[in-house]
């Protein structure tokens, strides 16, 4: 990705009638798993959500041990799928990144506010049931406690470096 995700919030203040859907975003198959696990989390599904995105779309769902399917001119010879078909299936870091938002924001949730905490990148949703979602990722380089505070109840979490946690109420 080029750019700061900010730039989402400045398509939507132009154009605040319109919906904004962050696309195909991809992880490379000679990629870190917790980089890119830490990486996507903060720029895409929390990033991307607070300024505005409807929707974070990895790219691509499947491939096989070869990167296939692609377009033999100039398509991604490297792009891993969220998973990856051969003789068994493989959950690669697309498959966890997606899953940990879409477990627990459900089609219909729609973004509501957090405070913009310091280490602590964060979003937070209501579902259409009701429930409040937080997603928060230590994006510190050591462990480190986040309280959580919603109305009068309060929690503390103690995540390691890298980590995201969800908490539902």
């Amino acid at each position: 990705m080029a750019g700061s995700i900010d730039a989402l919030s400045l398509v939507h203040d132009a154009h605040p009638d319109r919906s904004v859907y962050f696309t195909e975003q991809w992880t490379s198959a000679q990629g870190d798993f917790a980089v890119d696990l830490r990486w996507c989390m903060k720029n895409l599904i929390i990033g991307a959500t607070r300024n505005w995105a409807k929707v974070v779309l990895e790219w691509n769902l499947a491939s096989d041990p070869n990167f296939n399917p692609h377009t033999p001119d100039g398509g991604c010879a490297q792009c891993l799928g969220a998973l990856t078909i051969g003789t068994s299936v493989a959950r690669n870091v697309s498959y966890y990144i997606v899953a940990h938002a879409s477990r627990f924001v459900p089609p219909g949730s729609v973004r509501i506010a957090s405070s913009d905490l310091a280490n602590f990148p964060n979003v937070a949703f209501m579902t259409p049931e009701g429930k409040k979602v937080l997603i928060i990722l230590n994006d510190g380089d050591i462990q480190r406690t986040a309280s959580i505070r919603v109305n009068d109840k309060m929690a503390t979490v103690s995540l390691p470096a890298g980590a995201v946690v969800t908490a539902i109420w």
